[in-house]
């Protein structure tokens, strides 16, 4: 067919790692006229398949420089329909591996909205023995660099409704995190980062959550989680110690790769804000704590390093001026997020601070930790301004049964035979790794 600049081509990509299967279809797209690229955004992407490795500028300009490709415009989901009623282009250019699969369901959407000006359908043969997911794996097993892992927390923060974290305490669980994945009603579901507890690092050790494991211990054990992952790390520096050690910490944390700290606004008796008995515990003075922010931020090289304001004043009998105004003035002192922090059985709580914090000139964004209100959906998070949920020890809460279970088991049998079912493989676990 000779090329017809007056008809109009559109072809959906993400392309984040473009490769000779996307040239292909660009150059039979160009054969039917002018193409137009409907470029997905990066919360797009992450809707049916793994975070981009490259954003959504950095895709762009690659695309523009292709001589096949006329120009670039966003697509803010995987559903083509909106641009299509836009654009109403002439022809649709697809490789035929959509017909099965998560976008299956998109190709009719495709196939039913041309119909409305009779534009056509066109379906090249898939490029065999290349696809983008075969050379992230690739990238996946070579690994990442410390800087490209830093980055990518505040990508998901401004792609993502929400970003989700969940504890890891060793590499292990770090691996979980790395490979889970699950598809809902046609959405792809995974956790987004790891959450470095220092209770879960206390407890791992047979040591109380006092700050008996000190920074250097549990960086050393973060290291290992490191070396077998890509995906950001949220690290629990309690209260931040000293405000002349902080730069220390900062400094240590940032080096190897860590995307944010979380300090909290306590002083006095170390305890773990769920214990019901705070006796000694003390909240810091609003002055002294945006010293540390402060500090903490003149400390850090990178942009996309975050510090994270824990406000405690729930946890310690305050009302709600008293967290929204923490929460402002720490703001104002360079906190990138604030974590809110409640014991209460249900969200309503730290829903009635988000309601009044949103309002405010000095809002940031908001972190949940569900511990106790574990009932609350995602969904319900998103809609009261939250965008990161900590799930903060699951993981470590869950072997803890599954491993006396276990051990009740051989003791009672004098045998493992009755545990074999209730356990994974040894293939299972080793195809983990």
């Amino acid at each position: 067919m000779k090329k017809n600049c007056k008809k109009k081509v559109y072809v959906g990509l993400a392309a984040d790692i473009l490769h000779e299967g996307h040239i292909n279809i660009l150059k039979v797209a160009s054969k039917f006229g002018e193409v137009t690229v409907g470029l997905l955004t990066d919360s797009a992407i992450a809707s049916y398949k793994k975070f981009p490795h490259l954003d959504y500028k950095q895709r762009e300009i690659v695309l523009k420089n292709i001589k096949y490709v006329k120009k670039v415009v966003k697509q803010d989901s995987l559903d083509y329909r909106k641009n299509l009623l836009r654009f109403k282009p002439d022809f649709v250019v697809h490789g035929n591996d959509w017909k099965s699969g998560i976008q299956k369901k998109t190709r009719q959407q495709v196939i039913n909205t041309l119909k409305k000006w009779s534009g056509k359908l066109i379906e090249p043969d898939y490029t065999k023995n290349i696809s983008s997911s075969q050379i992230k794996n690739k990238i996946h097993k070579a690994g990442t660099s410390s800087d490209n892992r830093k980055s990518k927390l505040s990508r998901l923060i401004d792609a993502k409704k929400i970003v989700r974290f969940i504890e890891s305490h060793n590499a292990f669980s770090g691996l979980i995190v790395e490979n889970l994945k699950i598809i809902k009603k046609e959405k792809f579901i995974e956790f987004d980062g790891m959450w470095s507890s220092s209770l879960t690092d206390s407890a791992i050790r047979g040591k109380p959550d006092n700050q008996a494991v000190d920074y250097s211990t549990r960086i050393s054990g973060l290291n290992e989680i490191l070396e077998v992952t890509t995906k950001p790390v949220i690290f629990d520096a309690d209260n931040g110690g000293k405000i002349e050690h902080i730069s220390y910490m900062i400094k240590s944390l940032e080096r190897i790769g860590v995307s944010a700290v979380v300090i909290e606004d306590k002083i006095g008796t170390k305890k773990n804000s769920l214990f019901k008995d705070q006796t000694g515990v003390k909240q810091d003075s609003i002055k002294n704590f945006c010293k540390k922010i402060i500090k903490a931020k003149e400390s850090k090289i990178s942009d996309d390093f975050l510090i994270i304001a824990r406000i405690e004043s729930f946890i310690l009998g305050k009302n709600i001026d008293d967290a929204i105004k923490r929460a402002e003035s720490y703001s104002r002192a360079g906190a990138d997020a604030i974590l809110i922090h409640s014991k209460e059985k249900n969200a309503n709580q730290i829903f009635s601070f988000s309601k009044k914090f949103i309002k405010s000139k000095f809002f940031k964004p908001l972190v949940a930790v569900p511990s106790t209100y574990s009932k609350t959906y995602e969904l319900e998070l998103i809609q009261n301004g939250f965008k990161i949920v900590i799930y903060a020890n699951h993981f470590l809460r869950a072997i803890h049964p599954a491993m006396i279970n276990v051990a009740k088991s051989i003791l009672l049998n004098q045998r493992s035979f009755e545990t074999e079912k209730k356990i994974s493989s040894i293939n299972k676990i080793i195809s983990l790794i």
